[in-house]
């Protein structure tokens, strides 16, 4: 029986390294996965996904799912999942349930300002399994919060939605986001 993931993590957890190598076993062993991203996710170019760490395949968009046929696959992946709307993880909900086909989804939980995305809202109401991509903080702590920098200075107003990588966030504990303390001066643990 096929089942619905969602695994999620702060910036910088390796989310989409682990997406690709998810796939990548899928090949290893003769079977089709087939990684989907949402259109509005342009940073590493048009139908590719890459992770900092450097690996990189192509992909299609979520948005056309209904011009390919899920059963020809042994396994969904999509990243950037946070992006997805209500429908789209609906949508998903139906390919598991309906055509047996496993979908594992991978992004962030919640915004820059501690806010769930529409579609992190819904993986989390319907997932079969959630599982945490864990990473740490400057200070060692547990990261499970998204700071969205600038000039330095932790961001706390602005649009939900801005794409950028390490330029633009940095993953903290919980109590370095609500203070907005990027370095470890003095290593305050």
């Amino acid at each position: 029986m096929a089942k619905l993931y969602y695994r999620y993590g702060a910036m910088g957890s390796s989310k989409t390294a682990n997406a690709i190598m998810v796939q990548y076993n899928y090949m290893e062993r003769g079977q089709k996965a087939l990684i989907l991203k949402p259109r509005l996710d342009t940073r590493d170019g048009l139908r590719v996904v890459a992770s900092r760490s450097g690996l990189k395949t192509d992909c299609l968009y979520v948005e056309e799912l209904d011009t390919i046929n899920p059963a020809d696959y042994d396994c969904l992946i999509v990243d950037e999942a946070q992006f997805l709307t209500r429908a789209q993880v609906e949508r998903l909900v139906a390919i598991v349930d309906e055509m047996d086909v496993p979908v594992i989804c991978y992004g962030l939980r919640a915004d820059f300002q501690g806010n769930l995305f529409e579609g992190s809202r819904w993986l989390l109401a319907w997932a079969d399994t959630i599982e945490e991509i864990k990473t740490v903080c400057w200070c060692g702590r547990k990261a499970t919060c998204n700071a969205r920098i600038s000039n330095g200075h932790v961001v706390k107003a602005g649009e939900q939605i801005m794409l950028g990588g390490n330029e633009s966030y940095v993953a903290l504990c919980r109590k370095h986001w609500a203070q907005g303390k990027l370095g470890n001066e003095g290593r305050e643990r």
